[in-house]
This record gives structure tokens, C-alpha cells and sequence, in this order.
């Protein structure tokens, strides 16, 4: 889509600089997603999934793990924290949406600006939505069909809304890093054990990626811009712009609080978890706990990190002297949280929401 067409079909109420940096409402063939009945088909998605089972087969048995066991626990857990644990991480969603909207504020994506942004309800729908497709399909996909579902209900540029996507994760692995690196402090009291070495130095290189990406971008960006094809131009400026912007002082202290705020409510849904087979975790320990699933998660091999987050989660919890067939519950019922009860609720919310 050229740039002459974006200003001729934006929002009437935008004002000129936003108008002519607006496409069109309707979707370039680059820009619509394929459907999920054929992501869920292609060879890597099914590639993926037989990853994820395989790895969780080498935890079990490499982890002295016996199933039996493990489901005979399970199911004498006090159902009350696991069901808090629901409340919890279903109760992030709003604060993710909330900070989504003042970030894309800040992009110039607002009903100021002109585009029928949805309300915190939509905008927490959508983040759900997007949260089941991850599920689904490796390589973070749901990220892309957030910014698709903002794009056609709220019609900005699909590459700005993709920069503002990109601008929130990169405050997301600032944000867990360095509560990661804190909860390790405290936990091993300024040690640090090899089994969690590699993850940390993971989250360490992308921290350092994504400063000098970010430096890069805000010295050369404009440069940059002027050497790439000119089809390929209007989309680099709309995604930089996006990006650049979403970094606004406008609403910063909010910005932070909320994203500490979602990142210290996944260690609180471990913590209840734990509680719910009488085991007692420090609330440093279950922030250790979750927040180093969650930046295993990073690893795009498998869905929302199938496979490879229980096994870290166990690695994890035995670190700190939980038994085997505790470890193993709480990682299990954790993930049929944060991940299978995504599969059923994301399902049903794609079957009757309007924002799909």
C-alpha cells in the first residue's frame, strides 16, 4: 500500500501529520494473517508440539519424576489457592491492556487521534486472544495478530501498532531481568547456580541487545530509513515511529508500575500454587520461580514454551529443596494455569467475541 493511499483512507477526525501516515482500513496481503486452522496444519507448528511432548518425556524421566505419584498429590491439593492462582493471572489482563493503552496513547493511537481504540474490556480481549494464539503456534505469533486485531477494529497502521508491541516487550525483558537478577540475589544470597547460569545470561544478552537496538535506532533510525527500498520505506517509518514514541514521558510512572505490577502478580500465582500443596515458598523464592519460566518462554522453539518452562520450573523449585513430587505438581498445575487454561478460555473467547 502506498503512502498516497494511506492519507486518502485514514480516520477523518486525525489530524494532517496522523492522516497521512494512516492506511487504509482494510488489509494488505502482507498484513492479514493466515488462519489459525492453517497455522495449526503447517509442519512447524506440528514440529513444535512433538518438540514439547519430547521434552517433557526427557523431564520426567531424567528428574526421578514418577507420574503417579505426582497425580496422587495433585489431587489432595487445597483447591482454593489453585483457584486464587486463576484469579491472579486472569486479573493480569487488565493491567497488561491498561498499560497497552497508554503506550499506544503515546504513539498517537487514541480517540483524540481519531481511531476507535476499545475500551479496557476490548483491549483486555484482544491481549487474551493473542495470548491463545501464542499457545497455539511457536515464534510468539499472537504478538502479530494483536497488532492484526487492533488494526481492524481500531484502524491504525499496522506498522505502528507493531512498534508499539515491540516497545512493550522490550520494557517486559527490562522489567524481568532485572527482578530476575534481584530474586537471585536474595534467594542464593549473591550466588548464583550453574543450572540457572545459562538463563541469566540469556536474559542478560537480551537486555543488552535491546539498549543497543534501541540506541541504534534512536541515532541512526533516520538513516537507515533513507537507504531501504522505497516500497519498504513507509512501513519501516510507521514501525519506527510507533516504537520511538511509545517511550513518551507521558504516563511513564504508570507505564513502570503496571509492568512491575503484572511480573510480581506471576510470582504471587506460584506462591498460591505452592500453598496449595502445603508448600512454603519465601516470597523471593516464587518470584524466582516465575519469572525464570517466564524468560524461558523467550526460546521460541515450542508454544509459549511447552515443555521447556516445566522442566525449568522443576529445576527451579528442586533448587530450592522442594521434593520431586511437589516440584512436579506445582509446575503442572502452574502451567494448566498459565498455559492450558489459556487454550480453553482464549477458545471460547475466539467462538463469541466481536474482537476477533
Amino acid at each position: 500500500m502506498t503512502g498516497s493511499e494511506d492519507a486518502t483512507r485514514a480516520p477523518r477526525a486525525a489530524t494532517v501529520q496522523e492522516t497521512a501516515e494512516q492506511p487504509s482500513p482494510s488489509l494488505t496481503g502482507s498484513e492479514r494473517p493466515i488462519s489459525l486452522g492453517e497455522r495449526l496444519r503447517s509442519p512447524q507448528t506440528i514440529v513444535s508440539f512433538v518438540v514439547a511432548f519430547a521434552i517433557i518425556f526427557f523431564v520426567f524421566r531424567n528428574l526421578d519424576l514418577n507420574f503417579g505419584e505426582i497425580w496422587r498429590n495433585i489431587r489432595t491439593a487445597n483447591p482454593l489457592p489453585i483457584m486464587l492462582g486463576f484469579v491472579v493471572y486472569y486479573g493480569s489482563f487488565p493491567l497488561r491492556a491498561a498499560r497497552w493503552r497508554i503506550i499506544l496513547r503515546n504513539a498517537g493511537i487514541s480517540h483524540q487521534a481519531g481511531y476507535p481504540v476499545p475500551g479496557l474490556s476490548g483491549l483486555s480481549q484482544i491481549y487474551c486472544l493473542s495470548w491463545f494464539v501464542n499457545c497455539l503456534v511457536p515464534a510468539k505469533l499472537g504478538d502479530a495478530y494483536r497488532g492484526y486485531l487492533l488494526k481492524k477494529h481500531a484502524r491504525p497502521s499496522f506498522g505502528r501498532t507493531i512498534g508499539t508491541i515491540f516497545a512493550e516487550r522490550v520494557m517486559d525483558v527490562f522489567a524481568l531481568v532485572g527482578l530476575m537478577l534481584l530474586a537471585t540475589l536474595l534467594v542464593f544470597h549473591g550466588s548464583m547456580p550453574s543450572s540457572v547460569r545459562y538463563p541469566i545470561l540469556l536474559g542478560v544478552g537480551l537486555v543488552i541487545a535491546g539498549l543497543c537496538g534501541l540506541a541504534l535506532l534512536f541515532r541512526y533510525g533516520d538513516a537507515l530509513h533513507v537507504r531501504l527500498p522505497l516500497r519498504v520505506q513507509p512501513y519501516y517509518q510507521r514501525t519506527q515511529e510507533g516504537l520511538r514514541t511509545s517511550f513518551s514521558r507521558n504516563g511513564a510512572h504508570w507505564v513502570v508500575l503496571l509492568t512491575l505490577s503484572v511480573w510480581l502478580l506471576e510470582g504471587v500465582r506460584v506462591w498460591l500454587v505452592a500453598m496449595a500443596f502445603s508448600v512454603e515458598l519465601a516470597p523471593q523464592d516464587a518470584l524466582f520461580v516465575a519469572l525464570l519460566a517466564s524468560l524461558l518462554t523467550v526460546i521460541p522453539l515450542t508454544p509459549a514454551g511447552l515443555g521447556v518452562v516445566e522442566g525449568g520450573t522443576i529445576v527451579a523449585l528442586k533448587l530450592l529443596g522442594v521434593s520431586a513430587v511437589d516440584a512436579g505438581s506445582i509446575a503442572l498445575i502452574d502451567r494448566g494455569i498459565a498455559y492450558w487454561s489459556v487454550m480453553l478460555v482464549g477458545g471460547v473467547l475466539y467462538l463469541f467475541t466481536r474482537y476477533k
